[in-house]
């Protein structure tokens, strides 16, 4: 179901972004391929940076499979060779080009990869090959044959490679390109670092002939006392009979598959519920034949009621923050689990119960140790700004993100808001670009709510309200603002007031403004703590003021990288509206968030 879909959308859209043809061997993602047997491939890989896409394209500029993919060694000094993996400088995978080298600082371009390995597969078993995420296209070669192409820099993808494999050294050859595009998602404007690279780990995920590709579990919408869930067997066209077990609850039932290796169930069963409070996770294995696929899996019920959200049928105020898929202290794209519990404990010490992962998907690690740490996870896709609404092969790839964010994440139990865009300016089009997302959205996963980053407007001097037709389609009123900020000066919030037509939850899911750690001065001098440390204290009672106040999600963590931000001397290419600073250095206003959240916490108990 979901190649079909993806080649329908690349039908109707033609082959502005890229070409169908090239899909035919990506595979159905395998889910949770840490619970599988695997190989790493992390590590060194040897890189030639090609500007002109020389590697690629011909002197008439046609694509051809004979260049840089083939991967041949510079040793036959009479025949002309002009690159050699092997003798070119290396760069970490996973991780971002940007900075581990210098000279790739601002570099936005080809950068092709190459690792060499080998692997002795025993017979009857498949091999996969996969990738947590390459920004932003990826075209793969393995053995210099062309496997397939990835558009998309934030969500996974695989190739079954069990034929291409050679006895003894494998080449697996990647072109990345991280070249912006108006017509990409995102598209070329936005506020956050482009950085370049295989971003994510690359993995190699062994499996029988017919094995447990996807599965889900979950409660029932708004039934804390029944499971219910699905299996899709990969590789087999027979009913096959498969196991769910969850000791701890005492679980072990067998279902049988259709022909098509699928099978839907539900099973009675009380849970302990996880809470950010009680983060309970369950052992769960999903088994064919002697291959168990293991999980951890957390069950709650989350629903809105009014101006109210509800977790567990409990009334909660999401306590969040900001934040972007950045290491903690150098600031270069995050993928590790050491990472993710880095920046996430932040969170906690401020006081948070729920953090906003924009803007786009972050990586499972992240998503996971949220789930461990009790924390709430707002997932979005990047649908930001100034999308080409009327394209639509720019929809089939926000489609395909989004697709791949839920199918990759649907049974942490954490996330509970799907968000499908962020400060997109309104018109007909884009209501119906965001309106066909939510509608997916919702037809692939009910028991979640969908949100996205609207915008405020003034109605009248001292008078605010979100008037966006978005809204009817979203189950909470969620948007950005920044009064104090980009919104007049910190005294604003002291004369202002919120008004909404719809009763629905409020979510504020940015606010705030800039402060360069270490700098004092007068709380109305632009860029000091002092300042920052204000219309955090104004803001809070502004916000305090707001009826069906349900969450808010400051911005941001911690001072992020942007090629928008040139101040010398207080920018320098960061945002600085972190509550942290590159370094981990807790601003003033840090402090004020965190005793309004430890006052909110006292309240709901």
């Amino acid at each position: 179901m979901k190649m079909s879909n993806r080649l329908k959308n690349l039908l109707l859209g033609g082959i502005l972004l890229f070409s169908n043809a090239l899909f035919a061997e990506e595979a159905p993602l395998i889910m949770n391929v840490s619970g599988r047997q695997t190989t790493s491939q992390d590590g060194q890989w040897k890189t030639i940076v090609d500007p002109f896409e020389n590697g690629y394209y011909d002197y008439r500029l046609r694509p051809y499979d004979g260049g840089y993919a083939q991967d041949k060694t510079y040793s036959d000094k009479h025949v002309l060779q002009e690159y050699d993996f092997e003798t070119d400088k290396t760069l970490f995978v996973p991780g971002d080009w940007n900075t581990q080298r210098p000279q790739l600082y601002y570099y936005e371009g080809t950068v092709w990869y190459r690792k060499h390995f080998t692997y002795n597969l025993a017979e009857g078993k498949r091999l996969f090959l996969h990738f947590g995420a390459v920004n932003y296209e990826a075209i793969v070669w393995l053995n210099g044959k062309r496997i397939g192409e990835h558009i998309g820099g934030f969500t996974p993808f695989n190739y079954e490679i069990t034929h291409l494999l050679r006895e003894g050294e494998n080449s697996l050859v990647v072109k990345v390109d991280n070249k912006r595009k108006p017509e990409g998602v995102p598209t070329v404007n936005s506020d956050w670092w482009n950085f370049g690279g295989i971003t994510r780990p690359v993995t190699l995920v062994e499996v029988n002939e017919a094995f447990i590709r996807d599965y889900y579990l979950q409660l029932k919408k708004n039934d804390t006392c029944t499971m219910e869930g699905w299996i899709q067997i990969g590789g087999s066209k027979k009913a096959e009979t498969v196991r769910v077990k969850i000791p701890e609850l005492k679980i072990d039932k067998e279902f049988v598959t259709d022909t098509n290796g699928y099978v839907r169930f539900e099973m009675k069963a009380k849970p302990e519920l996880w809470s950010p409070e009680n983060p309970k996770l369950y052992d769960v294995a999903f088994c064919l034949g002697d291959e168990c696929v293991k999980d951890q899996i957390g069950f709650r019920t989350i629903q809105t009621l009014g101006k109210k959200i509800l977790l567990n049928g409990k009334e909660i105020f999401c306590r969040g923050v900001s934040i972007h898929e950045e290491t903690a202290y150098y600031s270069g794209r995050a993928y590790s689990r050491d990472h993710a519990e880095t920046l996430l404990g932040w969170a906690k010490e401020m006081g948070c119960n729920f953090v906003r992962l924009a803007h786009y998907p972050h990586n499972e690690e992240m998503v996971k140790a949220a789930e461990r740490m009790g924390l709430l996870v707002w997932s979005e896709i990047p649908v930001y700004w100034t999308i080409h609404w009327g394209n639509e092969a720019t929809y089939a790839n926000a489609e395909n993100q989004l697709e791949d964010m839920i199918c990759r994440d649907k049974n942490r139990c954490n996330i509970v808001i799907w968000s499908i865009a962020n400060e997109t300016p309104r018109s007909e089009a884009r209501l119906a670009f965001l309106s066909r997302l939510a509608a997916k959205a919702r037809s692939m996963d009910s028991v979640r709510l969908i949100g996205a980053a609207m915008e405020k407007e003034e109605i009248r001097p001292g008078l605010l309200t979100v008037n966006d037709e978005l809204g009817e389609v979203l189950d909470i009123i969620s948007f950005n603002e920044y009064v104090g900020w980009y919104d007049g000066t910190w005294e604003k919030c002291d004369r202002v007031n919120w008004t909404f037509d719809i009763d629905k939850p409020v979510f504020i899911s940015e606010f705030g403004g800039g402060a360069l750690y270490g700098l004092h001065g007068e709380r109305d001098e632009l860029f000091t703590e002092e300042y920052q440390e204000e219309l955090y204290i104004r803001h809070i009672n502004m916000l305090k003021r707001i009826d069906g106040l349900a969450g808010a999600t400051p911005w941001i963590l911690k001072d992020f990288r942007s090629p928008r931000r040139h101040l010398p001397e207080i920018q320098d290419d960061f945002n600085r509206k972190g509550l942290i600073s590159d370094k981990g250095q807790r601003k003033k206003a840090f402090y004020i968030m965190q005793k309004w959240y430890r006052e909110i916490q006292e309240a709901y108990k």
